[in-house]
C-alpha cells in the first residue's frame, strides 16, 4: 500500500505534480502527509500546474526483495523546475498502474476514472510564490509503505535563495503568527516545545474559518439584535458595520463582571466544531458570549484569540464548564437570565440537514427572552432538475456493459444510497433542465409555518433526461441577512437525489416533485 491507493500484483509508478488552485490548502508542520483526496478536475475555482509531472518512484510487486526493502529505503531528494508562476499550495500525487507491458491504468487528473488524487498540502514556507525558472525541492520517503513528502523548499532563479520550511515557534504577541498557528492542521500535541497552544482542526473547519461572507453575515445579524436591545448605542461604537473601532476596550477592561452583567446580552453558540462567532460577538458591545466547543485545545485556542484581541476575560466563556450534565447543552444561562441569541448548526458541511435540529430549535425557543432570536430563524430548501451522467455512474451500476456482461447491477444497487453528498455543484458535470425552485421551508422560530411534505411544480426549460435533483439551502439569519450554501465561496457542499430511472423531458413539460421532510431527512420523488 503506497500513498492511499491499494493495489496488488502490479508494478506501480507514482507521478507528482504541483498545482495552484484559487483556494489555499494548509498542511502539517514538516512531514506532509496526505491531507485529503480530491478529484482535482472538480476543485472549485480550478487549479494551475506549476511544474511538469515527475515520476517519484517505481515499485515492482513481482520483486519480493524490492518489496522487503521498500520500507527501509532512505529518503531521496527531487528537484522540479517551475514552468509557470503562481502560489505553491500543494503537491498532487497519482499512479500509473502497469498491469503488464501493454496495459496500464492512470489515475491522473486528466483521466476520467473513479479514482481521486492524493493532495499533500504545503505549509511553513517563508514565501509560497514561485515564478518560471525557480526550482522546487522536496524529500520523499516510503516509511511504513506510505508515500510521504517532506522538507519542501523553493529556490529562486536569480540568487538561489532557499525558502525552506521555517521554524513554527510562535510569538503570541504577533497576530499573524497567531493566525498561522490556529490554522495548523494535523498537529498531534496540545502544546509545542515552547508551551504555545497548537490546535487541531478538520479541513471543513478551516474552510469555515475562511468563509468571509459567513462571518460578516452573522456579525451584522448579531449587531442588529444588539442595536434593538441598546437603541442608544450608535453603529460606530458597536462596530456593527465593520468600519468602527468597536467598543472601548480600555473602558471595558476597567469594568468588573458585575458591572457588565446587568446590561449584557447572553449569546450561546452551539455550532458544531470550531467556531469564532462568540469572539466576533464580543466585539459588538456588552455581550456575554458562551461557546459550546468541547475539545480543550479548541477552548485554549479561543482563549488565546480573545486575549490577542484584548477582550475582557468575562466576554467569552465555555458553556460546558457551567453544566452538571454536559449531554443537555441547551439550558438557561442563570436563574434570572434567558438567552438573547442561540446559534444552531442547521446544515452539515456535507449538504444534509443536521440531525434533531428541529428538536433543538423547540428547546431553544423556550430559553429565549422576549425579543430573543434563534440563528438562523428559517431555512429555505432549493433544488433543480439536472441531467448528469457523472452522478448516474457514481451512484449505481449502469447495466451489464460496464461489468463486461456480468449481471452485477441488481445485487449491488440494492445497497446504493438515495442521496449523494459532498458535491460541488459549481464543478459537477451536469446540464440544468429547470430553474431553481423552492422546495421546502424549515422555520426554527415559528414552527406553525413548517410542513412535513409539499408538492412543487417544476417547468422544464431545456430538453434532456432528468437524472438527479441537486438541492441546497438559503439560510436566513433574519429577513435581511442570509447565506446561500451553493455559493462557490461557501464552505458547504451540496447534496443530490439521484433517480432510479432517468425521465425523458421536453421544453415546456411540467413535473411535480413530492418533497418529504422527516427527522431531518429530505426525500424527493418525481411525478409527471
Amino acid at each position: 500500500r503506497v500513498g492511499n491507493q491499494e493495489v496488488a500484483g502490479v508494478r506501480l509508478s507514482d507521478s507528482v505534480q504541483f498545482f495552484s488552485p484559487t483556494y489555499t490548502s494548509v498542511g502539517s508542520e514538516e512531514t506532509v502527509e496526505p491531507y485529503t483526496t480530491e478529484k482535482i478536475s472538480r476543485v472549485p475555482g480550478g487549479y494551475v500546474p506549476l511544474t511538469e509531472p515527475c515520476q517519484v518512484m517505481t515499485v515492482d510487486f513481482n520483486n519480493l526483495q524490492e518489496l522487503k526493502s521498500l520500507a527501509d529505503r532512505k529518503p531521496w531528494r527531487l528537484s522540479l523546475p517551475v514552468t509557470e508562476g503562481g502560489i505553491l499550495d500543494a503537491v498532487v500525487v497519482w499512479f500509473v498502474l502497469q498491469l503488464d507491458d501493454e496495459h496500464a491504468l492512470s489515475t491522473s487528473p486528466s483521466e476520467e476514472t473513479c479514482w481521486e488524487q492524493a493532495v499533500y498540502p504545503v505549509q511553513g514556507l517563508l514565501d509560497y510564490s514561485v515564478k518560471t525558472g525557480d526550482t522546487v525541492m522536496m524529500e520523499v520517503c516510503c516509511q511504513d509503505c506510505y508515500l510521504k513528502i517532506q522538507k519542501i523548499s523553493s529556490s529562486t532563479s536569480e540568487c538561489g535563495m532557499d525558502f525552506s520550511d521555517r521554524d513554527d515557534t510562535l510569538s503570541l504577541g504577533n497576530e499573524a503568527e497567531l493566525c498561522n498557528a490556529l490554522a495548523g492542521l494535523q498537529t498531534t500535541s496540545k502544546q509545542d516545545d515552547n508551551g504555545q497552544v497548537l490546535c487541531v482542526l478538520e479541513s471543513t473547519e478551516i474552510a469555515l474559518l475562511n468563509n468571509v461572507p459567513y462571518h460578516e453575515c452573522f456579525k451584522a445579524a448579531m449587531g442588529k439584535v444588539l442595536l434593538s436591545s441598546n437603541p442608544r448605542k450608535d453603529l460606530q461604537s458597536m462596530d456593527v458595520d465593520g468600519h468602527g473601532s468597536g467598543i472601548n476596550l480600555q473602558e471595558s477592561q476597567n469594568k468588573s463582571s458585575l458591572d457588565v452583567a446587568p446590561d449584557s446580552l447572553y449569546i450561546l453558540d452551539v455550532s458544531e466544531g470550531f467556531s469564532i462567532l462568540p469572539v466576533i460577538a464580543g466585539k459588538l458591545g456588552p455581550v456575554r458570549a458562551y461557546s459550546s466547543v468541547e475539545k480543550e485545545q479548541h477552548q485554549a485556542a479561543l482563549s488565546v484569540i480573545s486575549e490577542a484581541n484584548q477582550f475582557p476575560k468575562e466576554t467569552l466563556e465555555f458553556w460546558l464548564s457551567h453544566l452538571e450534565d454536559e449531554s443537555v447543552v441547551l439550558q438557561r444561562p442563570k436563574s434570572d437570565k434567558l438567552w438573547s441569541i442561540i446559534i444552531l448548526d442547521v446544515i452539515e458541511t456535507s449538504g444534509l440537514i443536521q440531525q434533531e435540529v428541529m428538536e433543538k430549535a423547540a428547546i431553544s425557543r423556550c430559553l429565549l427572552h422576549s425579543g430573543g432570536k434563534i440563528f438562523p430563524q428559517y431555512v429555505l430548501v432549493y433544488g433543480m432538475l439536472v441531467e448528469s451522467e457523472s452522478l448516474l455512474v457514481e451512484s449505481a451500476v449502469q447495466g451489464t456493459e460496464p461489468t463486461l456482461g456480468f449481471n452485477i447491477a441488481p445485487f449491488i444497487n440494492q445497497f446504493k444510497v438515495p442521496v449523494r453528498v459532498y458535491l460541488d455543484l459549481c464543478t459537477l458535470p451536469c446540464l440544468p433542465l429547470s430553474k431553481p425552485a423552492e422546495l421546502l421551508r424549515l422555520d426554527l422560530m415559528n414552527p406553525l409555518l413548517n410542513s412535513s411534505s409539499r408538492e412543487v411544480k417544476v417547468q422544464i426549460c431545456k430538453s434532456g433526461q432528468v437524472t438527479a435533483i441537486p438541492f441546497w439551502y438559503h439560510i436566513h439569519l433574519d429577513e435581511e441577512h442570509s447565506l446561500n450554501t451553493s455559493d462557490e465561496s461557501s464552505h458547504w457542499k451540496q447534496a443530490a437525489v439521484v433517480l432510479d430511472e432517468p425521465i425523458q423531458v421536453q421544453v415546456g413539460d411540467e413535473l411535480v416533485l413530492d418533497v418529504q421532510h422527516h427527522k431531518s431527512n429530505i426525500s424527493i420523488t418525481v411525478k409527471r
